[in-house]
């Protein structure tokens, strides 16, 4: 697998008075959560949002009421001393959209639902010339919305979510990320046929490797054909909490080290206002530039041994010298480096000891020897055991190559704030000596928030559990205890779907369509449900998001009605307009009974 291509450098495209793409900075965006309708509560939160440090506002449009009043909304934030390019959020309805598109200075639209009718998720054969003549009809229907952007200089973001493909599509690639792709090109085929390119793209997944793999290919595939449209980023449904900041950081930021990605959205289950410092955050680690002038092409995954150091067969995740009195701490983790050596540590845990202090332990089980490039002699080549070797970006070829690939561990040390791309380096040098390691990585960060902290992680270093280069993970921060740490790293593998520890949760951000309080939901499910180990459970805000965004849960509610929930197993409903106060027991009822039958 290749971590990295060509180079995508993205075109300009003006959204209001703020250019976007090319060299400018990384845009931040998030989206209000209140009724369009309701001007007072749309505007308050649009201040709020902007007052974060947005750069950009989107706002559901459900329906033609809906669009209008965007106008009044605009009219009163300018009136308020705002001008902060507004886009409209639309689904379903072209109507709604091209009503919008002559107020705000951005349209969204799904191609999914915009032209096709909404999924059955039911084959949809067709022949060669139906299918020409379907793609004629999407022509037609798009050229109204194009006619009234080109006058009033609106820009259009065509978003595709992986779930909510139509039937169209589906039959013919699958729910996939060709799929994805062949959507997001057939669109653009209508636009640079109409000669309109104030073009957006966006390739949205709640599954980060899904989101990575489908925006890749989508500009791999723009590229081939001469095309450079700037890039919407972001993980659909993240959830809240640590886990949706992790999950979103892990995705977006390993486009951003790529130079991927000209706007970011951080879609919580939270308020809107909360995206922001975290969007910002992850945009920080990847200035404009920084990419492209660190590229390193074709770097593979065969420089990690594929064999795992787990005892699942996942990545490890490492704790940073403790004391050994404190390993209780961080007793989840794979391995821990201490710092003395106590009789009274069990063999529940694998200890790492420097060798001079392991050679009289020998005979201990789950007890292996520390090497560094300053004590590395012929006693690692004398010992026939398993063992670790500690480098840095200060290695030495020659010195590694004394290593014995089957039986060695290499700790790769790095200072995240200006070594970015130095492992990048190691294992491009890796590959080009024929040299594959089992391979732990151990950033050292600053940070005194945690928070902060699991989102830097997550965004730095996410890419290479994504891609599938690193055999475990180490974090090390002295502001944060062993424990937390390792419990910030199982987050970061649960989130890039290398190693599920805990329940798996999506759910969406809450916006204008959402039909109960998805916030406390969430909270409820996961107090009722988190005991499940592996189970993906999701929590939907609209019909929108769900069935289809959700088809890769196990379960699920969506909102159906004020206050009413539909409740899922897999994409089949099993209970309608159950009220949101019960629903979260209904759901756990219903695994519980499902459970018992298997």
């Amino acid at each position: 697998m290749l971590l990295y291509k060509h180079p995508y450098i993205s075109s300009e495209v003006l959204i209001g008075n703020v250019p976007m793409g090319g060299n400018n900075p990384v845009r931040i965006q998030s989206m209000t959560n209140t009724d369009t309708a309701d001007t007072s509560a749309s505007v308050s939160q649009c201040i709020k949002i902007i007052n974060a440090g947005a750069d950009f506002v989107r706002l559901t449009a459900q329906g033609i009421k809906e669009a209008e009043n965007l106008a009044v909304i605009k009219k009163e934030l300018h009136s308020a001393g705002f001008d902060t390019p507004l886009i409209a959020d639309i689904h379903f309805n072209r109507l709604a959209a091209e009503t919008a598109a002559a107020i705000v200075e951005k349209v969204r639209i799904n191609p999914g639902n915009y032209a096709d009718k909404r999924a059955s998720f039911e084959t949809l054969k067709l022949t060669e010339k139906e299918y020409e003549e379907e793609l004629e009809r999407i022509h037609t229907r798009l050229l109204p919305l194009i006619n009234i952007c080109r006058e009033n200089k609106t820009a259009i973001r065509t978003g595709i979510n992986h779930g909510s493909l139509s039937d169209r599509i589906m039959t013919r690639y699958g729910n996939t990320t060709a799929g994805m792709v062949a959507s997001a090109m057939e669109f653009i085929r209508v636009f640079r046929a109409e000669n309109f390119n104030n073009l957006v793209l966006s390739m949205k997944s709640s599954d980060t490797a899904i989101m990575i793999e489908a925006t890749r290919m989508l500009a791999g595939e723009m590229q081939k054909h001469g095309m450079s449209y700037p890039l919407h980023i972001g993980v659909t449904e993240a959830g809240e909490g640590e886990d949706g900041r992790v999950r979103s950081a892990a995705g977006t930021g390993t486009l951003l080290s790529e130079g991927i990605g000209d706007t970011i959205r951080v879609s919580l289950s939270e308020n809107p206002e909360n995206e922001i410092p975290a969007a910002r955050i992850i945009a920080d680690c990847y200035p404009r530039g920084i990419a492209a002038n660190k590229h390193i092409a074709e770097i593979n995954s065969q420089a990690c041994k594929p064999a795992f150091l787990s005892k699942v067969n996942a990545p490890a995740v490492m704790a940073d010298t403790v004391s050994c009195k404190d390993i209780k701490t961080c007793a989840d983790a794979d391995f821990v480096i201490v710092s003395d050596y106590n009789e009274r540590h069990t063999d529940e845990t694998s200890i790492i000891l420097p060798y001079n202090q392991w050679k009289s332990l020998a005979d201990k089980n789950n007890v292996y020897p520390l090497f560094s490039r300053e004590t590395l002699n012929e006693s690692i080549l004398e010992h026939d055991g398993f063992c670790f070797f500690i480098t840095d970006s200060c290695y030495s070829i020659q010195q590694l190559k004394k290593l014995d690939s089957e039986k060695t561990c290499i700790i790769f040390k790095i200072n995240p704030y200006i070594e970015k791309y130095a492992f990048d380096e190691f294992l491009k040098d890796l590959n080009e000596n024929n040299l594959s390691y089992n391979i732990i990585l151990n950033p050292a960060f600053a940070e005194n928030n945690i928070e902060e902290l699991g989102i830097k992680a997550a965004a730095m270093f996410g890419r290479y559990l994504n891609d599938r280069l690193i055999s475990g993970l180490c974090i090390t921060n002295n502001r944060a205890s062993a424990g937390e740490t390792v419990s910030l790293a199982f987050s970061i593998l649960q989130c890039t779907g290398t190693r599920i520890t805990r329940t798996i949760y999506l759910s969406c951000p809450t916006c204008g369509r959402t039909k109960f309080n998805l916030t406390e939901a969430v909270r409820k499910v996961k107090t009722a449900i988190s005991h499940l180990k592996g189970l993906k459970i999701a929590v939907m805000g609209c019909i929108v998001n769900g069935p289809g965004e959700m088809a890769g849960a196990d379960y699920g509610c969506v909102g159906a009605a004020p206050g009413k929930v539909h409740i899922y197993r897999g994409t089949g409903i099993v209970y309608k307009n159950i009220p949101e106060n019960t629903a979260a027991g209904k759901l756990l009822e219903l695994i519980e009974t499902d459970m018992e039958r298997r």
